[in-house]
């Protein structure tokens, strides 16, 4: 599609950020960036608002203090047909993501301990017998679909045993939190629905028999009822570890592996210099974010950003991808061009301010350690359809395949 005919994806003069906007969205950013910081856009069907997509204004945006994340400021957030992330009881509830202070920092204080560099370094064993576990059960006929097999459950298993879910419940643990932020999928409502069910069932049983793992410690906070959360609060803080520890990594493990086998010289250099992986995955989370762009924030007042002017009551979110590509990054000359020996980490991939992603340490170590084991165990790895054959995400925040069929040999 040529980038500058945007008949087939603007809607009232808007940028549509969904249908064909999936297909090329590296292209589509680079286009917006080039017109300007902050741009009209419809998010998803229903929803309009503004964009950020460069890294200046972004940093501003997430750092404004009157853009503000209760969607109580926007009549447009909640009354745009389908969007149902806040309805009661279907929606992501009450949780940090959706909080602004002092709310945030309370939620934020009862989870941050768990996910702190030297805690998150201890999981390392674990995961690294999961990533040979995976690979291990790769089908003999040399042939699979990496998504599936590897770049799906290595995530879900850690993030599950993290809380406490029942291997029984894994099944279901897994498909409902892939389809939770598919917002224009038909069944992400049902997926929505599903999760919230699971997981109050699971705190019901934690009451009963807690166990040493998260949600049974979030459910003694709330038990011992000091103010510190709310019933609401605890769902919801649960549904966002869920999410936040199965899209995000799924979405990173599988873009990694889809830009390494679209640069096969890259892949070369990484299998031949395997000291190269830790600044290998901050180019990673540069080059092709699973985070796409942010969850919304309101205009709580007029205000100017990059200069546009946003009405009060306006969504505003920031394209975190779009805005780690931006050129005026030190270093990011060339921010088309995968390099695993790119120096600095300059990214935007967990964020900016208050919000800055609390799983970064996991998700670099969980990345780190999938891609040394496939690295390592499967020394001949090819893509076995072409490219242009595969099919994004139906996610308006998250990016990532729906599949990567791979043909490989294993070590």
């Amino acid at each position: 599609m040529d980038v500058t005919d945007q008949q087939s994806w603007n809607t009232d003069g808007r940028t549509a950020l969904y249908g064909a906007f999936k297909t090329d969205a590296p292209a589509q950013y680079a286009r917006l960036r080039a017109l300007g910081p902050v741009h009209p856009v419809e998010l998803f069907a229903g929803l309009k608002g503004y964009l950020v997509v460069d890294h200046d204004t972004a940093r501003k945006a997430l750092t404004h203090p009157a853009l503000l994340k209760d969607p109580r400021y926007s009549t447009e957030a909640l009354t745009a047909a389908g969007f149902i992330l806040h309805q009661p009881g279907i929606g992501l509830g009450a949780q940090m993501l959706e909080a602004d202070p002092p709310t945030h920092t309370r939620l934020r204080r009862l989870v941050a301990g768990a996910f702190t560099p030297r805690r998150t370094e201890m999981l390392a064993p674990r995961i690294e017998q999961i990533a040979d576990e995976l690979i291990n059960a790769l089908p003999a006929s040399g042939e699979a679909d990496l998504v599936e097999a590897f770049t799906t459950p290595l995530p879900v298993t850690v993030i599950a045993e993290l809380l406490g879910v029942p291997q029984e419940d894994r099944e279901n643990f897994r498909k409902w939190s892939g389809l939770a932020l598919q917002v224009t999928s038909p069944h992400h409502r049902p997926a929505l629905a599903g999760l919230h069910a699971l997981l109050r069932r699971l705190v019901e049983d934690k009451r009963r028999a807690p166990g040493d793992d998260l949600l049974s410690a979030l459910v003694t906070a709330r038990d011992e009822d000091d103010g510190r959360l709310s019933e609401d609060e605890l769902i919801g803080t649960a549904i966002l570890l869920v999410i936040a520890g199965h899209d995000t990594t799924v979405n990173l493990l599988g873009n990694a592996v889809l830009a390494l086998l679209r640069h096969p010289d890259q892949l070369r250099l990484l299998r031949a210099n395997p000291a190269l992986l830790h600044g290998a995955v901050e180019e990673f989370l540069r080059y092709d974010t699973s985070v796409e762009r942010t969850s919304n924030r309101y205009a709580a007042e007029d205000l100017e950003l990059g200069g546009v002017l946003i009405p009060r009551g306006s969504v505003v979110a920031v394209a975190l991808g779009s805005a780690s590509h931006d050129i005026a990054l030190p270093g990011n000359e060339d921010p088309a061009v995968l390099d695993v020996t790119r120096p600095g980490g300059r990214h935007m991939a967990f964020g900016h301010g208050i919000h800055h992603c609390l799983g970064a340490p996991l998700a670099r170590l969980e990345a780190r350690v999938a891609l040394g084991a496939l690295l390592s165990r499967l020394p001949h790895l090819e893509l076995t359809v072409p490219v242009e054959s595969l099919v994004w995400i139906p996610s308006g925040m998250m990016r990532g395949v729906l599949s990567l069929p791979v043909r490989y040999s294993t070590v």
